[in-house]
């Protein structure tokens, strides 16, 4: 029995649970707040978080240039904004990307002057400045890691950042900022949770503890996904109700509290080259790989035993999983050997590949890509 367990961030869940907690968001006089274009508007969370600074006196300075994959040009651009403005925290609203960009954006604000590049000299680094996290999304439980992924600009592959003061001081998630997403959406970025939960549990750093947070995640992710329930109530317009809303939100911070303590398996360097070179959405693109982890993992006594532990605990079978969640992903791309061969020389290096009971080759990377995109 393992139990080593630490998550810093305090997590506040429910309805409204920001405008009902103002008093948390006094952690300066002076914020930025880092968001995308979109989703911090859509889903009522920007307005509940301007009305709520409003409230106790902060300043606010809105960055609002992060997309999807979101460069590290343009984090360093948001810590000089914040920076000029004399910021004291930060404030991230979004899916992911907003996220992790905000966790980048603390620590070049703490850091004026840097290059972007030095971001990843942790142990060099001033503490980043506090951070409050509010997602929007069902996916990715930024808000409960420290990780930061970004794409650097003109490598076209991603990197994660990731410091003992990247976490939020306060998480705050509601489900009804989820309600504006379209069904697509929220099917990629629950496909995205589901996986953290799986790679974790298989994952040697896992913890009894840890599993505990997978398992639960990835249940309420199938259960409403694969299963249908908790559809008593009137759906939204993605056609999700309210309760599947929540166990969804639920099941994403659960299995970001699950790759806080062991990160992630294969699928996922394997899936960013699907993400950067051809715009497959992130959980779409892991999940896409779910399969071949099950496949490769099942080669060895420990991934065999795992898998059976972590499909009875969900209620399925592992070859269930292996069936069901690539065919929810629906990736059809055709692929031809040199793009194979570029796509393995950008991603070999990952520490990803040990995460797991099966280390796989660079060969049975490219087998894998061969098998499910080769033309």
């Amino acid at each position: 029995m393992k139990l080593d367990f630490y998550m810093p961030a305090r997590l506040i869940t429910g309805e409204n649970s920001v405008v009902r907690n103002a008093g948390l968001f006094a952690l300066g006089k002076k914020c930025i707040i880092v968001t995308g274009k979109r989703s911090a508007k859509a889903s009522g969370a920007l307005d509940d978080v301007l009305s709520t600074l409003d409230s106790v006196g902060c300043e606010h300075v809105l960055f609002d240039k992060i997309g999807e994959n979101p460069l590290i040009s343009t984090c360093a651009e948001g810590g000089r904004l914040a920076a000029e403005f004399g910021a004291e925290f930060v404030v991230g609203i979004g899916g992911g990307s907003p996220l992790d960009a905000a966790k980048a954006v603390a620590a070049f604000a703490a850091n004026d002057g840097i290059q972007p590049l030095e971001l990843y000299n942790v142990s060099t680094l001033k503490p980043s400045l506090p951070l409050i996290g509010i997602p929007t999304t069902a996916g990715t439980g930024s808000e409960v890691n420290p990780y930061s992924v970004l794409t650097l600009d003109g490598a076209g592959k991603k990197k994660t950042f990731n410091s003992p003061h990247s976490y939020f001081k306060y998480a705050f998630v509601d489900p009804k900022y989820t309600r504006s997403l379209g069904r697509e959406y929220t099917v990629s970025t629950a496909l995205d949770a589901f996986c953290h939960c799986i790679e974790s549990y298989l994952s040697p750093k896992s913890t009894d503890i840890s599993r505990m947070f997978a398992a639960f995640g990835a249940g309420h992710i199938w259960r409403v996904l694969v299963e249908g329930e908790l559809a008593e109530g009137e759906p939204d317009a993605g056609g999700f109700t309210y309760a599947q809303r929540e166990a969804l939100a639920y099941a994403a911070t659960a299995g970001g509290v699950a790759i806080n303590t062991t990160g992630t398996g294969f699928p996922h360097p394997l899936g960013y080259n699907l993400t950067l070179d051809r715009g497959t959405p992130h959980g779409k693109a892991c999940a896409a790989f779910t399969g071949a982890y099950i496949k490769y993992n099942s080669r060895t006594p420990e991934g065999e035993r795992l898998l059976s532990e972590f499909a009875h605990a969900i209620g399925a079978s592992a070859g269930e999983i292996a069936e069901v969640i690539p065919k929810l992903a629906a990736v059809d791309l055709n692929l031809d050997d040199e793009t194979i061969k570029r796509y393995v020389e950008k991603v070999k290096d990952a520490s990803n590949y040990a995460n797991s009971p099966y280390k796989i080759s660079e060969e049975e990377m490219a087998e894998i890509y061969s098998e499910l995109f080769g033309k």
